[in-house]
């Protein structure tokens, strides 16, 4: 049996379980750097089908998309949000610091 690569392991992850590929990219957008949620795009790409197949559905040029997901892209808002709507996900904001309860 071979052993899978954690990009192949991770894409497997992610297209079992959407609730998961949410959580783990709202904690890299918490703790990583931004090459990290570069990484886990690509790796969401590739639980749908590749880069050439996110880019059919967004869209968006798959040369550029390649380029962007890398770990030295930095994708527009336009090109995020298309990716994320691709992959059933979506941009959202959330306070920083909860408010504190009064009392």
């Amino acid at each position: 049996m071979r052993d899978r690569d954690h990009d192949e392991a991770m894409a497997e992850l992610f297209k079992d379980d959407p609730v998961f590929a949410a959580e783990y990219l709202n904690q890299v957008l918490q703790d990583g750097e931004p090459a990290d949620l570069l990484v886990a795009l690509r790796q969401m790409a590739q639980a749908h089908g590749g880069v050439r197949a996110l880019a059919k559905e967004t869209e968006l040029n798959a040369t550029q998309l390649y380029r962007t997901l890398s770990p030295k892209g930095n994708p527009e808002l336009r090109s995020l949000s298309a990716v994320l709507n691709a992959l059933g996900l979506r941009l959202a904001v959330q306070p920083a610091h909860p408010p504190v309860a009064a009392g």
